[in-house]
Protein backbone atom coordinates (compact mmCIF):
# COMPACT_ATOMS: atom_id res chain seq x y z
CA UNK A 1 0.00 0.00 0.00
CA UNK A 2 1.43 3.56 -1.34
CA UNK A 3 1.88 6.57 1.18
CA UNK A 4 -0.73 8.22 -1.56
CA UNK A 5 -3.44 5.17 -0.26
CA UNK A 6 -2.78 6.01 2.87
CA UNK A 7 -3.50 10.06 2.25
CA UNK A 8 0.24 10.69 3.91
CA UNK A 9 1.60 13.66 2.44
CA UNK A 10 4.11 16.74 3.56
CA UNK A 11 2.54 19.99 5.00
CA UNK A 12 3.29 22.79 6.84
CA UNK A 13 3.12 22.89 10.73
CA UNK A 14 -0.25 23.65 11.92
CA UNK A 15 -0.06 26.91 13.72
CA UNK A 16 -1.89 25.24 16.70
CA UNK A 17 -1.39 22.43 19.19
CA UNK A 18 -3.83 20.39 21.54
CA UNK A 19 -2.88 19.48 25.30
CA UNK A 20 -4.79 15.89 26.29
CA UNK A 21 -6.44 16.07 29.79
CA UNK A 22 -6.46 12.82 31.65
CA UNK A 23 -10.00 13.00 31.92
CA UNK A 24 -10.17 13.20 28.11
CA UNK A 25 -10.86 16.69 27.22
CA UNK A 26 -8.85 18.39 24.72
CA UNK A 27 -7.92 21.79 24.20
CA UNK A 28 -6.62 23.76 21.33
CA UNK A 29 -4.07 27.29 21.05
CA UNK A 30 -1.68 28.56 19.63
CA UNK A 31 1.66 26.96 18.83
CA UNK A 32 4.40 28.01 21.65
CA UNK A 33 1.67 29.44 24.23
CA UNK A 34 2.68 28.22 27.49
CA UNK A 35 0.68 26.10 30.11
CA UNK A 36 -0.52 28.73 31.79
CA UNK A 37 -2.06 30.02 29.33
CA UNK A 38 -3.75 26.68 28.24
CA UNK A 39 -4.46 25.63 31.59
CA UNK A 40 -6.57 29.08 32.13
CA UNK A 41 -9.19 28.28 29.42
CA UNK A 42 -9.97 25.10 32.11
CA UNK A 43 -13.31 26.43 33.74
CA UNK A 44 -12.28 25.24 37.34
CA UNK A 45 -8.88 27.75 36.80
CA UNK A 46 -10.31 30.40 39.33
CA UNK A 47 -11.28 27.88 42.34
CA UNK A 48 -8.25 25.99 41.82
CA UNK A 49 -4.41 26.60 42.50
CA UNK A 50 -2.18 24.74 39.56
CA UNK A 51 1.31 25.31 40.23
CA UNK A 52 2.63 23.99 37.40
CA UNK A 53 1.94 20.57 35.25
CA UNK A 54 3.30 16.93 34.09
CA UNK A 55 3.62 17.62 30.02
CA UNK A 56 4.68 14.03 28.19
CA UNK A 57 5.79 12.89 31.62
CA UNK A 58 8.22 15.38 32.87
CA UNK A 59 7.35 17.83 34.90
CA UNK A 60 6.91 21.60 33.65
CA UNK A 61 6.56 24.93 34.93
CA UNK A 62 4.12 27.48 34.16
CA UNK A 63 5.79 29.26 31.51
CA UNK A 64 6.84 26.10 29.48
CA UNK A 65 5.73 26.87 25.87
CA UNK A 66 3.80 23.90 24.06
CA UNK A 67 5.42 23.32 20.43
CA UNK A 68 3.80 19.94 19.93
CA UNK A 69 0.68 18.35 21.04
CA UNK A 70 1.27 16.68 24.62
CA UNK A 71 -0.81 15.06 27.53
CA UNK A 72 -0.96 17.27 29.85
CA UNK A 73 -1.96 16.79 33.80
CA UNK A 74 -2.13 19.34 35.65
CA UNK A 75 -0.46 19.85 39.23
CA UNK A 76 -2.38 21.62 42.03
CA UNK A 77 -0.93 22.88 46.02
CA UNK A 78 -2.28 19.55 47.15
CA UNK A 79 0.16 16.99 44.97
CA UNK A 80 3.46 17.21 46.08
CA UNK A 81 5.41 18.69 43.22
CA UNK A 82 2.62 21.27 43.25
CA UNK A 83 3.10 22.23 46.77
CA UNK A 84 6.93 22.29 46.29
CA UNK A 85 7.02 24.60 43.63
CA UNK A 86 4.11 26.86 45.69
CA UNK A 87 6.99 26.49 48.83
CA UNK A 88 10.25 27.32 46.91
CA UNK A 89 8.62 30.85 45.22
CA UNK A 90 7.01 32.20 48.45
CA UNK A 91 10.18 31.78 49.63
CA UNK A 92 11.51 33.61 46.86
CA UNK A 93 8.89 36.46 47.48
CA UNK A 94 10.40 36.62 50.88
CA UNK A 95 13.90 36.94 49.72
CA UNK A 96 12.91 40.09 47.25
CA UNK A 97 11.21 41.81 50.19
CA UNK A 98 13.59 41.33 52.49
CA UNK A 99 16.31 42.93 49.99
CA UNK A 100 13.78 45.43 49.42
CA UNK A 101 13.83 46.04 53.78
CA UNK A 102 17.06 45.35 54.92
CA UNK A 103 19.45 46.02 51.94
CA UNK A 104 22.09 45.90 54.53
CA UNK A 105 21.50 42.66 56.09
CA UNK A 106 20.76 38.97 54.86
CA UNK A 107 18.11 35.98 55.93
CA UNK A 108 18.60 32.70 56.62
CA UNK A 109 16.17 30.41 55.92
CA UNK A 110 16.59 27.31 58.68
CA UNK A 111 14.00 24.48 59.03
CA UNK A 112 11.12 23.76 58.46
CA UNK A 113 7.89 23.81 60.90
CA UNK A 114 5.42 21.04 61.13
CA UNK A 115 2.31 23.08 60.47
CA UNK A 116 3.74 24.51 57.15
CA UNK A 117 6.28 26.60 57.39
CA UNK A 118 10.09 27.68 57.97
CA UNK A 119 12.04 29.65 60.87
CA UNK A 120 13.95 32.34 59.68
CA UNK A 121 16.68 34.51 61.30
CA UNK A 122 18.81 37.91 60.55
CA UNK A 123 22.40 35.76 59.46
CA UNK A 124 23.71 38.89 61.75
CA UNK A 125 22.51 37.03 64.28
CA UNK A 126 20.03 40.19 65.76
CA UNK A 127 16.63 39.71 66.74
CA UNK A 128 14.05 40.76 64.78
CA UNK A 129 11.92 43.18 65.99
CA UNK A 130 7.81 42.71 65.85
CA UNK A 131 7.93 46.08 63.55
CA UNK A 132 10.10 44.87 61.42
CA UNK A 133 8.43 41.51 61.11
CA UNK A 134 5.08 43.34 60.35
CA UNK A 135 6.88 45.76 57.94
CA UNK A 136 8.39 42.77 56.28
CA UNK A 137 5.20 40.85 55.78
CA UNK A 138 3.39 44.20 54.13
CA UNK A 139 6.59 44.21 51.64
CA UNK A 140 5.72 40.54 50.40
CA UNK A 141 2.05 41.75 50.36
CA UNK A 142 2.44 44.38 48.05
CA UNK A 143 4.79 42.86 45.97
CA UNK A 144 1.62 39.80 45.61
CA UNK A 145 -0.59 42.51 45.06
CA UNK A 146 1.35 43.75 42.22
CA UNK A 147 1.47 40.59 40.11
CA UNK A 148 5.09 40.74 39.37
CA UNK A 149 6.60 38.40 36.87
CA UNK A 150 9.45 35.73 37.82
CA UNK A 151 11.34 35.49 34.86
CA UNK A 152 13.41 32.36 34.26
CA UNK A 153 16.84 32.65 33.14
CA UNK A 154 19.39 30.62 32.02
CA UNK A 155 23.35 32.32 32.17
CA UNK A 156 26.52 30.59 32.19
CA UNK A 157 27.81 29.45 35.27
CA UNK A 158 30.86 31.80 34.92
CA UNK A 159 28.46 34.67 34.62
CA UNK A 160 26.33 33.38 37.77
CA UNK A 161 29.49 33.30 39.99
CA UNK A 162 30.47 36.37 38.89
CA UNK A 163 26.98 37.29 40.08
CA UNK A 164 27.21 36.30 43.47
CA UNK A 165 30.48 37.94 43.95
CA UNK A 166 29.06 41.09 43.52
CA UNK A 167 26.47 40.91 45.79
CA UNK A 168 28.35 38.95 48.30
CA UNK A 169 26.78 35.76 48.69
CA UNK A 170 29.74 33.55 49.15
CA UNK A 171 27.49 30.21 50.18
CA UNK A 172 26.51 30.35 46.80
CA UNK A 173 30.07 30.73 45.16
CA UNK A 174 30.90 27.36 47.58
CA UNK A 175 28.72 25.63 46.01
CA UNK A 176 29.02 26.46 42.31
CA UNK A 177 32.17 25.56 42.51
CA UNK A 178 31.52 21.90 41.94
CA UNK A 179 28.73 22.03 39.25
CA UNK A 180 29.74 20.15 36.81
CA UNK A 181 27.09 22.13 34.18
CA UNK A 182 28.17 24.75 32.56
CA UNK A 183 25.09 26.45 32.86
CA UNK A 184 22.16 28.14 35.69
CA UNK A 185 18.73 28.69 36.09
CA UNK A 186 18.57 31.96 38.02
CA UNK A 187 15.03 33.63 38.76
CA UNK A 188 14.07 37.30 38.71
CA UNK A 189 12.23 39.29 40.58
CA UNK A 190 12.46 43.06 39.35
CA UNK A 191 15.94 43.78 40.05
CA UNK A 192 16.73 40.32 42.44
CA UNK A 193 18.20 37.47 41.21
CA UNK A 194 18.68 34.36 42.86
CA UNK A 195 19.31 30.21 42.23
CA UNK A 196 16.41 28.74 43.50
CA UNK A 197 16.70 24.59 43.63
CA UNK A 198 13.77 23.45 41.29
CA UNK A 199 10.65 25.15 39.61
CA UNK A 200 8.76 28.14 40.36
CA UNK A 201 5.01 30.15 39.44
CA UNK A 202 4.98 32.46 36.90
CA UNK A 203 4.43 35.75 39.23
CA UNK A 204 3.69 36.83 42.42
CA UNK A 205 -0.10 36.21 42.11
CA UNK A 206 -0.02 33.17 42.95
CA UNK A 207 1.43 33.64 46.15
CA UNK A 208 -1.53 34.49 48.30
CA UNK A 209 -1.63 32.32 50.97
CA UNK A 210 1.59 33.12 53.63
CA UNK A 211 1.49 34.69 56.91
CA UNK A 212 5.08 35.78 59.01
CA UNK A 213 4.95 34.67 62.62
CA UNK A 214 7.34 36.13 65.07
CA UNK A 215 9.34 32.85 66.92
CA UNK A 216 12.35 33.49 69.33
CA UNK A 217 14.49 35.62 67.48
CA UNK A 218 13.09 35.72 64.22
CA UNK A 219 10.01 34.40 62.68
CA UNK A 220 8.11 31.38 60.75
CA UNK A 221 7.18 32.04 57.20
CA UNK A 222 4.20 30.14 57.63
CA UNK A 223 2.57 28.41 54.00
CA UNK A 224 -0.57 25.71 53.63
CA UNK A 225 -0.13 22.18 53.86
CA UNK A 226 -1.32 20.12 50.75
CA UNK A 227 -3.97 18.70 52.72
CA UNK A 228 -5.22 22.28 53.15
CA UNK A 229 -3.58 24.75 50.30
CA UNK A 230 -5.35 27.88 51.13
CA UNK A 231 -5.43 27.22 54.47
CA UNK A 232 -2.51 28.21 57.57
CA UNK A 233 -2.82 25.89 60.47
CA UNK A 234 -2.07 26.99 63.60
CA UNK A 235 1.39 26.74 65.14
CA UNK A 236 1.35 24.19 67.74
CA UNK A 237 3.85 24.84 70.89
CA UNK A 238 7.48 23.64 69.27
CA UNK A 239 10.02 23.73 72.16
CA UNK A 240 11.62 20.32 72.00
CA UNK A 241 11.88 20.52 67.99
CA UNK A 242 13.42 24.13 68.53
CA UNK A 243 15.85 22.63 71.12
CA UNK A 244 16.96 20.11 68.98
CA UNK A 245 17.36 22.51 65.32
CA UNK A 246 19.61 24.91 67.58
CA UNK A 247 21.57 21.52 68.89
CA UNK A 248 22.13 20.58 65.44
CA UNK A 249 22.96 24.35 64.45
CA UNK A 250 25.59 24.76 66.96
CA UNK A 251 27.48 21.03 66.15
CA UNK A 252 27.50 22.80 62.58
CA UNK A 253 29.17 25.69 63.71
CA UNK A 254 31.61 23.40 65.79
CA UNK A 255 32.33 21.72 62.22
CA UNK A 256 32.49 24.51 60.67
CA UNK A 257 30.04 23.33 58.20
CA UNK A 258 27.56 25.33 57.59
CA UNK A 259 25.86 24.20 54.27
CA UNK A 260 26.55 22.13 51.11
CA UNK A 261 29.31 23.95 49.82
CA UNK A 262 31.43 24.15 52.70
CA UNK A 263 30.58 20.06 53.40
CA UNK A 264 32.13 19.91 49.66
CA UNK A 265 35.44 22.30 50.60
CA UNK A 266 35.93 19.77 53.90
CA UNK A 267 36.25 16.60 51.93
CA UNK A 268 37.66 17.96 48.91
CA UNK A 269 40.34 19.32 51.95
CA UNK A 270 40.93 15.66 53.34
CA UNK A 271 38.77 16.17 56.35
CA UNK A 272 36.61 13.49 55.59
CA UNK A 273 37.45 11.31 58.86
CA UNK A 274 37.10 14.40 60.93
CA UNK A 275 33.65 15.19 59.43
CA UNK A 276 32.68 11.79 60.26
CA UNK A 277 34.38 10.97 63.50
CA UNK A 278 33.29 14.65 65.12
CA UNK A 279 29.24 13.80 63.65
CA UNK A 280 29.47 10.33 64.86
CA UNK A 281 30.56 11.57 68.35
CA UNK A 282 27.73 14.42 68.46
CA UNK A 283 25.21 11.53 68.14
CA UNK A 284 27.00 9.17 70.70
CA UNK A 285 27.24 12.35 73.52
CA UNK A 286 23.53 13.27 72.94
CA UNK A 287 22.36 9.04 73.24
CA UNK A 288 24.87 9.27 76.55
CA UNK A 289 22.96 12.16 77.07
CA UNK A 290 19.45 10.81 77.21
CA UNK A 291 20.53 7.48 79.12
CA UNK A 292 21.63 9.47 81.85
CA UNK A 293 18.95 11.20 81.80
CA UNK A 294 16.84 7.98 82.30
CA UNK A 295 19.07 6.84 85.10
CA UNK A 296 18.33 9.32 87.06
CA UNK A 297 15.20 8.39 87.38
CA UNK A 298 16.18 5.30 88.08
CA UNK A 299 13.08 3.75 89.89
CA UNK A 300 10.95 5.61 89.05
CA UNK A 301 10.96 5.01 84.88
CA UNK A 302 10.42 1.68 84.12
CA UNK A 303 9.19 1.59 80.18
CA UNK A 304 10.71 3.63 77.55
CA UNK A 305 8.65 5.04 74.88
CA UNK A 306 10.65 5.19 71.36
CA UNK A 307 8.86 6.60 68.21
CA UNK A 308 9.85 7.96 65.05
CA UNK A 309 8.93 8.35 61.32
CA UNK A 310 9.73 5.52 58.73
CA UNK A 311 13.89 5.40 57.99
CA UNK A 312 14.75 7.53 61.15
CA UNK A 313 17.32 5.36 62.62
CA UNK A 314 14.88 4.29 65.29
CA UNK A 315 16.40 0.59 65.56
CA UNK A 316 20.19 1.77 65.80
CA UNK A 317 19.28 4.75 68.16
CA UNK A 318 17.44 2.14 70.23
CA UNK A 319 20.27 -0.66 70.73
CA UNK A 320 22.65 2.29 71.32
CA UNK A 321 20.72 3.75 73.81
CA UNK A 322 20.69 0.48 75.30
CA UNK A 323 24.38 -0.21 75.32
CA UNK A 324 24.67 3.49 77.51
CA UNK A 325 22.27 2.04 79.81
CA UNK A 326 24.30 -1.02 80.22
CA UNK A 327 27.45 0.98 80.92
CA UNK A 328 25.33 3.60 83.13
CA UNK A 329 24.38 0.65 85.21
CA UNK A 330 21.20 0.09 83.68
CA UNK A 331 19.49 -3.49 82.78
CA UNK A 332 17.46 -2.45 79.87
CA UNK A 333 15.17 -5.06 77.99
CA UNK A 334 14.16 -4.79 74.92
CA UNK A 335 9.96 -5.27 74.08
CA UNK A 336 9.14 -6.20 70.83
CA UNK A 337 6.19 -3.66 69.21
CA UNK A 338 5.20 -5.61 66.69
CA UNK A 339 4.82 -9.27 68.36
CA UNK A 340 1.52 -7.56 69.31
CA UNK A 341 -0.15 -6.83 66.12
CA UNK A 342 -3.44 -8.40 66.08
CA UNK A 343 -4.35 -11.72 63.86
CA UNK A 344 -5.13 -10.86 60.30
CA UNK A 345 -8.67 -10.80 60.05
CA UNK A 346 -8.92 -8.40 62.98
CA UNK A 347 -6.39 -5.90 61.33
CA UNK A 348 -8.48 -2.68 60.20
CA UNK A 349 -8.50 -1.29 56.90
CA UNK A 350 -7.63 2.11 55.43
CA UNK A 351 -9.89 4.28 52.95
CA UNK A 352 -8.49 2.35 50.16
CA UNK A 353 -9.62 -1.07 51.19
CA UNK A 354 -5.83 -1.97 52.54
CA UNK A 355 -5.18 -3.76 55.64
CA UNK A 356 -3.69 -0.40 57.60
CA UNK A 357 -1.31 -1.99 59.56
CA UNK A 358 0.08 1.57 60.91
CA UNK A 359 -3.46 1.79 62.60
CA UNK A 360 -2.98 1.94 66.73
CA UNK A 361 -6.30 -0.15 66.34
CA UNK A 362 -3.87 -2.92 64.38
CA UNK A 363 -2.07 -3.27 67.73
CA UNK A 364 -3.51 -5.49 70.23
CA UNK A 365 -2.77 -2.85 73.13
CA UNK A 366 -5.52 -4.53 75.84
CA UNK A 367 -2.42 -7.32 76.14
CA UNK A 368 -0.16 -5.01 75.90
CA UNK A 369 -1.01 -2.96 78.73
CA UNK A 370 -1.52 -6.02 80.69
CA UNK A 371 1.66 -7.69 80.22
CA UNK A 372 3.55 -4.62 80.64
CA UNK A 373 2.10 -3.72 83.72
CA UNK A 374 2.67 -7.50 85.03
CA UNK A 375 6.11 -7.25 84.02
CA UNK A 376 6.60 -3.74 86.11
CA UNK A 377 5.02 -5.86 88.86
CA UNK A 378 8.13 -8.61 88.60
CA UNK A 379 5.52 -11.16 87.77
CA UNK A 380 6.38 -13.97 85.05
CA UNK A 381 4.66 -13.51 81.40
CA UNK A 382 4.62 -15.76 78.70
CA UNK A 383 4.69 -13.02 75.74
CA UNK A 384 2.94 -13.42 72.16
CA UNK A 385 5.04 -14.05 69.20
CA UNK A 386 3.46 -12.48 65.60
CA UNK A 387 3.78 -14.66 62.69
CA UNK A 388 3.74 -12.46 59.74
CA UNK A 389 3.65 -15.18 56.83
CA UNK A 390 0.58 -16.43 58.67
CA UNK A 391 -0.63 -13.27 60.01
CA UNK A 392 -1.50 -14.65 63.35
CA UNK A 393 -0.36 -14.15 66.76
CA UNK A 394 1.32 -17.15 68.50
CA UNK A 395 2.91 -17.87 72.10
CA UNK A 396 6.58 -16.95 72.53
CA UNK A 397 8.84 -16.22 75.04
CA UNK A 398 8.11 -16.83 78.75
CA UNK A 399 10.20 -13.64 80.51
CA UNK A 400 10.21 -12.27 84.44
CA UNK A 401 11.92 -8.64 84.86
CA UNK A 402 14.06 -7.79 88.39
CA UNK A 403 12.75 -5.05 90.35
CA UNK A 404 15.15 -2.30 88.25
CA UNK A 405 15.19 -3.51 84.84
CA UNK A 406 13.72 -0.97 82.30
CA UNK A 407 11.68 -1.94 79.31
CA UNK A 408 12.26 -0.23 75.81
CA UNK A 409 9.86 -0.47 73.30
CA UNK A 410 9.59 0.83 69.82
CA UNK A 411 7.38 1.21 67.62
CA UNK A 412 5.58 4.31 65.63
CA UNK A 413 2.80 4.66 68.12
CA UNK A 414 4.79 5.25 71.30
CA UNK A 415 3.91 8.66 71.87
CA UNK A 416 0.51 7.99 71.66
CA UNK A 417 -1.12 8.67 74.88
CA UNK A 418 -3.88 5.90 73.86
CA UNK A 419 -0.90 2.95 73.17
CA UNK A 420 -0.50 2.50 76.59
CA UNK A 421 -2.86 4.25 79.30
CA UNK A 422 -2.88 1.82 81.72
CA UNK A 423 0.43 2.78 82.50
CA UNK A 424 1.09 5.87 84.89
CA UNK A 425 2.66 8.59 82.91
CA UNK A 426 5.92 9.07 85.67
CA UNK A 427 6.91 5.27 84.95
CA UNK A 428 7.34 6.04 81.34
CA UNK A 429 9.94 8.28 79.22
CA UNK A 430 9.44 9.16 75.60
CA UNK A 431 11.61 9.37 73.14
CA UNK A 432 10.77 10.96 69.75
CA UNK A 433 14.14 10.13 66.89
CA UNK A 434 13.89 11.37 63.44
CA UNK A 435 15.95 13.11 60.83
CA UNK A 436 14.67 15.79 62.32
CA UNK A 437 17.02 19.01 60.30
CA UNK A 438 19.65 18.71 56.92
CA UNK A 439 22.42 21.07 56.12
CA UNK A 440 20.96 23.30 53.20
CA UNK A 441 22.47 23.95 49.68
CA UNK A 442 23.09 27.56 50.71
CA UNK A 443 21.28 30.36 52.70
CA UNK A 444 17.56 30.06 50.76
CA UNK A 445 17.64 26.34 49.54
CA UNK A 446 16.62 23.96 52.50
CA UNK A 447 17.16 20.01 51.57
CA UNK A 448 14.10 18.57 52.90
CA UNK A 449 14.34 15.81 55.83
CA UNK A 450 11.73 13.50 54.18
CA UNK A 451 14.05 13.39 51.44
CA UNK A 452 16.91 12.66 53.11
CA UNK A 453 14.69 9.83 54.88
CA UNK A 454 12.83 8.49 51.41
CA UNK A 455 16.87 8.33 49.85
CA UNK A 456 17.59 5.99 53.12
CA UNK A 457 14.68 4.32 52.55
CA UNK A 458 15.84 3.64 48.72
CA UNK A 459 19.17 2.10 50.16
CA UNK A 460 17.87 -0.27 52.77
CA UNK A 461 15.14 -1.28 50.70
CA UNK A 462 17.44 -2.85 48.36
CA UNK A 463 19.84 -4.38 50.45
CA UNK A 464 17.32 -5.83 52.70
CA UNK A 465 14.34 -6.92 51.30
CA UNK A 466 15.26 -6.75 47.22
CA UNK A 467 12.93 -4.08 46.74
CA UNK A 468 14.21 -0.49 43.70
CA UNK A 469 13.86 2.54 43.89
CA UNK A 470 10.64 2.52 41.88
CA UNK A 471 8.78 0.17 44.15
CA UNK A 472 10.20 2.42 47.53
CA UNK A 473 9.02 5.65 45.60
CA UNK A 474 5.36 4.49 44.49
CA UNK A 475 4.93 3.58 48.66
CA UNK A 476 6.36 6.53 49.98
CA UNK A 477 2.96 8.59 49.89
CA UNK A 478 1.52 6.22 51.47
CA UNK A 479 4.16 6.06 54.46
CA UNK A 480 3.77 9.48 54.59
CA UNK A 481 0.22 9.90 55.08
CA UNK A 482 0.43 7.17 58.01
CA UNK A 483 3.03 9.47 59.77
CA UNK A 484 1.08 12.43 59.03
CA UNK A 485 -1.72 10.51 61.12
CA UNK A 486 0.01 8.46 63.54
CA UNK A 487 3.25 10.10 64.48
CA UNK A 488 4.09 13.60 63.65
CA UNK A 489 0.92 14.70 65.64
CA UNK A 490 2.09 13.53 68.90
CA UNK A 491 6.21 14.36 68.63
CA UNK A 492 5.84 17.05 71.47
CA UNK A 493 4.88 14.29 74.05
CA UNK A 494 8.00 14.00 73.91
CA UNK A 495 9.93 14.23 77.04
CA UNK A 496 13.53 13.89 74.74
CA UNK A 497 14.62 13.82 71.25
CA UNK A 498 17.13 12.74 69.20
CA UNK A 499 18.19 13.76 65.79
CA UNK A 500 19.11 11.18 63.86
CA UNK A 501 20.41 12.93 60.74
CA UNK A 502 24.53 13.03 59.80
CA UNK A 503 25.95 16.00 58.43
CA UNK A 504 27.83 14.22 55.77
CA UNK A 505 25.21 11.20 54.82
CA UNK A 506 24.15 12.23 51.60
CA UNK A 507 27.26 12.79 50.29
CA UNK A 508 27.71 9.07 51.77
CA UNK A 509 24.30 7.55 50.23
CA UNK A 510 24.87 9.81 46.94
CA UNK A 511 26.96 6.47 45.16
CA UNK A 512 24.87 4.32 46.47
CA UNK A 513 21.49 6.05 45.43
CA UNK A 514 22.21 7.40 42.46
CA UNK A 515 22.39 3.94 40.62
CA UNK A 516 19.42 2.83 41.86
CA UNK A 517 17.47 6.12 41.07
CA UNK A 518 18.63 5.91 37.37
CA UNK A 519 17.14 2.58 36.97
CA UNK A 520 13.56 3.85 37.56
CA UNK A 521 11.81 4.10 33.99
CA UNK A 522 10.68 7.02 32.06
CA UNK A 523 7.18 7.18 31.70
CA UNK A 524 6.35 6.34 35.17
CA UNK A 525 5.27 8.67 37.77
CA UNK A 526 7.83 7.71 39.81
CA UNK A 527 10.54 8.54 37.01
CA UNK A 528 9.68 12.22 37.67
CA UNK A 529 10.97 12.03 42.15
CA UNK A 530 13.82 9.95 40.68
CA UNK A 531 14.74 12.61 38.48
CA UNK A 532 14.58 15.20 41.33
CA UNK A 533 16.60 13.65 43.80
CA UNK A 534 19.12 13.14 41.54
CA UNK A 535 19.24 16.62 40.50
CA UNK A 536 20.09 17.81 44.23
CA UNK A 537 22.18 15.00 44.81
CA UNK A 538 24.27 16.30 41.87
CA UNK A 539 25.19 18.91 44.84
CA UNK A 540 26.96 16.81 46.87
CA UNK A 541 31.19 14.97 47.01
CA UNK A 542 30.52 11.70 47.72
CA UNK A 543 32.73 10.02 50.31
CA UNK A 544 33.93 6.72 51.11
CA UNK A 545 31.49 4.54 52.97
CA UNK A 546 33.99 2.15 54.01
CA UNK A 547 34.91 5.61 56.50
CA UNK A 548 32.05 5.29 58.98
CA UNK A 549 32.19 3.17 61.99
CA UNK A 550 30.03 0.26 62.29
CA UNK A 551 27.74 1.50 65.43
CA UNK A 552 26.49 4.78 63.26
CA UNK A 553 22.99 5.47 62.36
CA UNK A 554 23.63 5.43 58.66
CA UNK A 555 24.93 1.88 59.04
CA UNK A 556 21.47 0.58 59.57
CA UNK A 557 20.79 1.94 55.68
CA UNK A 558 24.05 0.90 54.00
CA UNK A 559 24.77 -2.05 55.86
CA UNK A 560 27.59 -3.46 57.91
CA UNK A 561 25.98 -2.39 61.48
CA UNK A 562 27.74 -4.47 64.19
CA UNK A 563 24.36 -3.66 66.13
CA UNK A 564 22.39 -5.18 63.27
CA UNK A 565 22.14 -8.84 65.40
CA UNK A 566 22.44 -7.39 68.81
CA UNK A 567 19.46 -8.03 70.86
CA UNK A 568 18.65 -7.57 74.83
CA UNK A 569 16.63 -10.27 76.65
CA UNK A 570 15.58 -11.98 79.62
CA UNK A 571 14.13 -15.44 79.66
CA UNK A 572 13.71 -18.18 82.05
CA UNK A 573 12.02 -21.47 80.59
Amino acid sequence: MSNQDLNIKQVSPRTTVEIHLGDGRVFSGRRGSTLEVFLKALPEWDQSQIMGAIVNSELRELTYPIQMDARVQPLFMADADGARIYRRSVTFLLEAAFEDSFPNSHLEVDHSVSSGGFYCEAGDGEPFKLEEIRALEKRMHELVEFDLPIKRLQVPLEEAIEYFKQIGQHDKIRLLKYRRKPYLVLYQLESHRDYLHGYMVPSTGYLRWFDLQPLGEGFVLRFPRRHRPTDLLPMPENENLIKTFRLYGDWLKKLGIHNVGSLNNAIQTSRTKEVILVSEAFHEQRVSEIASEIMRRQGMTRIILIAGPSSSGKTTFSRRLAVQLLALGGEPFALELDNYFVDREDTPFDENGNYDFESLHAINTELLNEQVRRLIDGEQVKLPHYNFKAGRSEPGDIVKLSRDQIIILEGIHGLNPELMPQIPDEKTFRIYTSCLTQLNLDTYNRISTTDTRLIRRIVRDMRERGYDAQQTIQHWESVRRGEKRYIFPYQENADEMFNSALTYELSALKPLAEPLLRQVPFGTPEHIEAKRLLAFLEWFTPLDVDLIPENSILREFIGGSILSEYKLWTKID
